[in-house]
């Protein structure tokens, strides 16, 4: 069993820890591997593993000793430390690693928020074990160290952060020194990655087990810099023995690759699925045809685009020549589309058009009982009257994938003051999959993948090279191929948005949309051979 694993972007040598890239083999150890844990689901965990007999003062010397660990790897011999602790466990892991460090041979100060004599448990015992001094917050300068271990609080924070704490850290970011945090760094909230008050950034997060949403959720994961998790003892069958299952997940082919299309030598292409992409005018051909050539790429047998009349010839002009046109003049002419029985995927939106033609092309397609994908300006047609995705979504009797972007979003649900008000990206996303019944892709830098029984996912794959037109064109063509194959909704949403970000890192600064399907087969081909080097 692989011990331990770091969210990051270049590999350590080192037995114990290597870096939760995407590039990890995590298959073979299920989906509870990329499992994501709540601050209330960790501290169940840290119980479940002191009941099994692994003691809290073991658990916590481990944590430290990891904290050491990555705080030797970025210094020189004899560098100068500064470790600042709090008044709980993460105070105690920071005292942990301050000892480690002082016998490592470095120059260790420690400063700590609070009296040495209010340290309660766990965090009292090590804090007794350190044998040097301890100084007050406002007795030291940041800037005068090489290196900061931030352990002044945990990811189960409540409260901004106040007073000399405060005061600290604003200190310690000023410092321009590089910042190890434990946990997570102070003040942020390792549920939501949301910060009500001053928070540290830091160049490393050492954490635990598992990751926290607040790891990958933006502006936590900016903030946390290199997330290193560490091996401490805490095993899956100690935390998920009891029949206790996490609900939420790094996207990851772990959580999905066992539902991935796999074909016969005998298939033939309506077998392969056959995709439908219902586009508008002359005014915007080349949005559908993305989505269209990417659904041929991720594996449809057959990807058709329908269209207005005065449309086709400018789409049967253009490449690839696999994908076939069908003219479409009004909703009556797509409804005999869509009772061609062989056909199994719908993608709907990009350059759609805003008209009531549209519209009603838009409410066909949630009448029919196909998979569908509604992106782009299916989705501004959708939030005329928002209420009645749900009553729609609950009769059409097939999966429903919404692909909205932030203004998107906020345009269908925000008069839904529970779904508006919600913590975090990840409980909006949820929220909404409950509401409306469909699978929801919130998109970003950290796109959320939800299905309405509260199952979801955190994508990590991707940069900003993606912001750019047609991407998302893209990204719903893959989902409608995937869907036209016969993959669940949730899991091909996944599968989709994780390919679409790896080809864009892949590509790089200076990618176009145009590009991004030719780059989803080499993923591919790494993906359906297994070969771990090449995951993420």
């Amino acid at each position: 069993m692989i011990n331990s694993y770091a969210f990051a972007f270049k590999a350590i040598p080192l037995a114990r820890y290597c870096r939760l890239s995407d590039d990890d083999p995590m298959d073979s150890m299920g989906k509870m591997t990329v499992a994501l844990l709540t601050v209330d689901e960790m501290a169940a965990a840290d119980k479940a593993a002191i009941a099994a007999g692994v003691s809290g003062l073991t658990l916590m010397e481990r944590a430290g000793r990891a904290v050491a660990d990555a705080v030797t790897r970025r210094v020189r011999p004899g560098a100068s430390v500064l470790v600042l602790c709090g008044p709980g466990n993460n105070g105690g892991d920071g005292f942990v690693a301050a000892r480690i460090l002082s016998e490592r041979g470095l120059r260790i100060n420690v400063a700590l928020a609070g009296a040495r004599s209010a340290l309660k448990g766990d965090a009292a015992q090590m804090a007794r074990l350190w044998p040097g001094a301890v100084e007050t917050l406002d007795a030291v300068e940041p800037a005068a160290f090489d290196l900061i271990v931030d352990a002044l609080f945990g990811a189960g924070l409540s409260r901004p952060l106040a007073g000399d704490v405060a005061g600290i850290v604003a200190a310690v970011n000023a410092s321009d020194r590089p910042v190890i945090a434990v946990d997570v760094p102070s003040g942020l909230s390792g549920d939501t990655g949301v910060a009500a008050g001053p928070v540290v950034r830091a160049a490393e997060t050492v954490t635990f087990f598992r990751l926290k949403p607040g790891h990958l959720l933006q502006p936590g994961r900016s903030l946390c810099g290199v997330v290193t998790l560490a091996d401490i003892g805490i095993t899956a069958e100690m935390a998920f023995g009891g029949g206790h299952q996490p609900k939420a997940f790094r996207n990851h082919p772990a959580l999905w690759r066992d539902r991935w299309p796999v074909h016969g030598v005998d298939t033939h292409k309506y077998q392969r699925g056959s995709a439908l992409v219902v586009a508008g005018g002359l005014s915007g051909v080349g949005a559908p045809r993305l989505g269209a050539r990417a659904a041929l790429r991720v594996g449809a047998g057959l990807v058709t685009i329908a269209c207005h009349p005065e449309a086709l010839a400018a789409h049967a002009a253009r490449g690839p020549d696999a994908v076939m046109q069908r003219p479409i003049s009004d909703a009556p002419a797509l409804s005999a589309l869509l009772a061609d029985q062989r056909l199994s995927a719908v993608l709907a939106g990009p350059a759609l058009g805003l008209d009531a033609g549209a519209r009603d092309l838009v409410m066909t397609i949630l009448r029919a009982h196909i998979p569908a994908v509604f992106d782009a300006d299916a989705l501004t047609l959708l939030a005329v009257r928002p209420a009645s995705i749900l009553r729609l979504c609950e009769r059409r009797g097939a999966p429903c994938v919404l692909t909205p972007h932030e203004g998107e979003f906020a345009r269908l649900f925000g008069g839904q003051a529970a779904i508006r008000d919600a913590p975090s990206k990840l409980e909006r996303a949820r929220r909404a999959a409950a509401f409306s019944g469909c699978i929801i892709v919130l998109k970003g830098p950290d796109t959320v993948i939800a299905h309405p029984d509260g199952t979801a996912a955190i994508n990590t794959t991707g940069s900003a090279a993606l912001a750019t037109a047609g991407a998302g064109d893209v990204l719903g063509g893959l989902i409608a191929g995937l869907l036209a194959q016969g993959m669940p909704a949730f899991e091909a949403a996944c599968a989709a948005v994780w390919l679409h970000g790896r080809a864009g890192d892949a590509l790089g600064p200076g990618l176009i949309a145009d590009d991004l399907p030719e780059a989803i087969l080499p993923v591919m081909r790494s993906l359906t051979a297994g070969d771990a080097s090449d995951l993420s």
